[in-house]
């Protein structure tokens, strides 16, 4: 799920009018335009730190949407003691509706596989159906609700689900709400919320093009970590009238349903996205998988409690963008 150019674009004049109002006194004229090189060093870097632009944004939407964010985190249960609780945070980061309603039903997905009933946040923009009452999946949004589950897990017995869905970049994930808000999550300023946080027990799960270019800063000995594909590979299926990307369709609509341990769902979920790329004679997208040595200390009583009967798959299969594409 690759960046588009128009919004690489709009990412780069952001980036660099505000990179100049705050470095360079109000008289200094303008500087010629930077190198493309050097303007992808800047997107790294930002990328790293974390970054959120957000542009003409009516006051009222603003209040609105604090309030929405106010609703998802005191809604919170706290954690059971005795018991490992699972805080599913789900976001989807572009307003394109395939991703608002990827990561609506995979909080529903995730929230009954691992007994998260009251213990899940959905952060998402509008789905293309229904009335717009999320949080949106911002890089605020989401550093203030890893926050909340920071404030009410217990790190020693909890574990934190993380999902998120959005186009990517070889630098991270990035966030586009419409032409009001851009930003970028890097691997470094992922990394360094979760362990500033203390939140080391932890599943991810990232649904992005090159989204491997997480493995290696999240990877720890007491986590696991998922990609849609390797950090030098594109992922499929992001149409905007889709419901499912490749990777979200495999993994959490058919996969994570059925009442088999995580390696196992990963690997099915894998095979079929193998299949659907072969059949639409694409590049292989090469998900990654890292499971820490001391993950199964957590894992193993979770997936004690997963329910059954399985689910049944939901929405159009992510494989229906062929026939669209065909006609």
């Amino acid at each position: 799920m690759p960046l588009r150019p128009f919004r690489a674009l709009l990412l780069a004049a952001l980036l660099l009018s505000v990179a100049a109002s705050a470095q360079a006194p109000k008289a200094a004229k303008p500087r010629p335009p930077a190198p493309a090189r050097q303007e992808e060093d800047d997107f790294a870097d930002y990328a790293a730190q974390g970054f959120q632009v957000e542009h003409g944004r009516d006051p009222g939407w603003q209040l609105a949407e604090h309030r929405r964010l106010d609703r998802a985190l005191t809604a919170l249960q706290p954690q059971r003691k005795g018991v490992v609780d699972a805080y599913v945070l789900v976001a989807g980061l572009d307003s394109d509706p395939v991703f608002g309603r990827e990561a609506r039903e995979a909080g529903k997905v995730l929230a009954r596989r691992y007994d998260a009933a009251g213990r899940t946040i959905v952060l998402a923009g509008p789905d293309g159906h229904g009335a717009d009452t999320l949080a949106r999946g911002s890089p605020d949004n989401i550093a203030a609700a890893l926050a909340r589950i920071a404030e009410v897990i217990d790190k020693t017995e909890d574990v934190l689900v993380l999902y998120t869905t959005s186009h990517g970049a070889p630098y991270g994930i990035v966030y586009q709400d419409g032409d009001a808000g851009v930003g970028a999550v890097g691997p470094e300023r992922l990394s360094a919320m979760l362990n500033t946080l203390g939140l080391k027990r932890r599943l991810v799960i990232i649904s992005a093009c090159y989204s491997g270019v997480f493995v290696p800063a999240l990877a720890n000995a007491d986590g696991i970590v998922m990609t849609a594909a390797a950090a030098d590979r594109s992922s499929f299926g992001c149409e905007a009238d889709s419901d499912w990307t490749f990777f979200g369709d495999a993994l959490i609509n058919h996969a994570l349903r059925k009442d088999q341990p995580f390696a196992a769902a990963a690997k099915d979920a894998t095979t079929l996205i193998t299949k659907w790329e072969t059949q639409g004679k694409l590049r292989a997208s090469n998900p990654k998988l890292a499971i820490g040595a001391r993950a199964a200390r957590w894992l193993g009583p979770l997936e004690s409690r997963i329910p059954e009967p399985a689910t049944a798959p939901v929405g159009r299969p992510a494989t229906s963008l062929f026939a669209r594409k065909a006609s």
